[in-house]
Parts: C-alpha cells; structure tokens; sequence
C-alpha cells in the first residue's frame, strides 16, 4: 500500500502517558543478550514473576512465543534471524508505548542487530542487559544438547562455536548467572531497574 494513502492518527490516540499514569508505571524493554545456556530464559521468567508480584505488568517475549507465533515463517538464515529481531523489536516497542515493562530475550550476537533493536525501540525505552556467563559454563550447562551438535558439525552456525557473539560495548547491566545465584542475579536487576520502571 503507497504510504500517501497512510493517514496517522496518533494525534487522537491515548498517550503513551495516559497509559502509564493508569498502569502506575514506566514502560521499558529490558532486552537480555547472551549465549545458549547462559541462562537469559531462566532469569527473564524469574524477573516477570518478581515484578507481577510486586504490582508490575509485564510481558516476557522469547523464543518461544514469538518463533511459534509472529515470525513462525522465518528461518535461521542470516537475513531471516535479522528479520526476527527487527519484528520483535517493533512488538516490544508496542509494549513499552503502552506502559508495559517487556523483557525481551534473544541471543542477539552481534551490536549491529542489537543497535538495530535500539534504534527501533529508542534509546530512553532500551536497556541492553548482558547475560556474561562465559562460554565454558554454558556448554557444561548445555540442557538441549545444542552445542554437542554444534561441536559435530551437526548446527552449523552456532552462535559460539561455528558463528560469532559479539559482548555488548556498554551494556545497561551485566549480569553473569556462573558468579551469583538466581535470587542474587534479579535482587540486581530489580535494584538497577526501579528507578527506570517505578513512576516518580
């Protein structure tokens, strides 16, 4: 469809302030970025959980509910797994736009597709967190047997092994899940977070 026949009508719409005054909150995207294994899913589900029941909304967007859903047509080509983090992207910006505080978990390996996220989502809304577990601890972990795989020849392209991750320059917070248990890890999160989620 030409964007001439596009009419906005943001300027009728509900503001984003209006959203959070009634929510209580700040919208942001907490996106999590780290190796297989290095425990980004375990973490994400553990922060929603603590956050919902300390009042927060949230909305947890991962692999699984977004590879099953809205970008079930894509594959693992490099340009496909591009096209999965521009769309997540725009999905989590829906979220934040609306008051939501959305965790966003995705391997994400290089700054450049992250940088895109950024970009997409804005940089007041996008808080880059690094989960460091070092590459050793998370193939020991290695729960589906994915870089076994990736060691034979089996995955080709495994971010890693055969296919490059690239550490956050500046990250938001980092967070190395080898050092700290759990509990310690989102007592973190939560104390880097509030000041960015809690309306003041």
């Amino acid at each position: 469809m030409p964007t001439e026949n596009i009419y906005p009508i943001f300027d009728r719409m509900l503001q984003r302030e209006d959203r959070e005054k009634l929510l209580n909150q700040r919208g942001v995207v907490l996106w999590f970025t780290g190796l297989s294994g290095s425990g980004k899913s375990t973490l994400a589900i553990a922060l929603e959980r603590e956050l919902h029941n300390a009042g927060y909304v949230c909305r947890l967007l991962d692999g699984d509910n977004i590879r099953t859903g809205i970008n079930n047509n894509l594959g693992f080509s490099e340009e496909d797994r591009k096209e999965n983090i521009r769309r997540i992207a725009e999905v989590a910006k829906l979220f934040a736009d609306s008051g939501i505080i959305t965790i966003a978990s995705f391997i994400s390996p290089t700054n450049e597709v992250r940088k895109m996220a950024g970009e997409i989502i804005g940089e007041n809304d996008f808080l880059e967190v690094f989960i460091s577990t070092p590459l050793e601890v998370c193939e020991q972990r290695d729960v589906k047997g994915l870089y076994k795989k990736a060691r034979a020849g089996i995955i080709k392209d495994f971010t890693g092994i055969s296919a490059p991750f690239e550490a956050p320059e500046n990250p938001f917070a980092d967070i190395d899940t080898s050092k700290f248990t759990i509990e310690e890890c989102i007592t973190k999160l939560k104390d880097i977070i509030k000041d960015r989620i809690s309306l003041k």
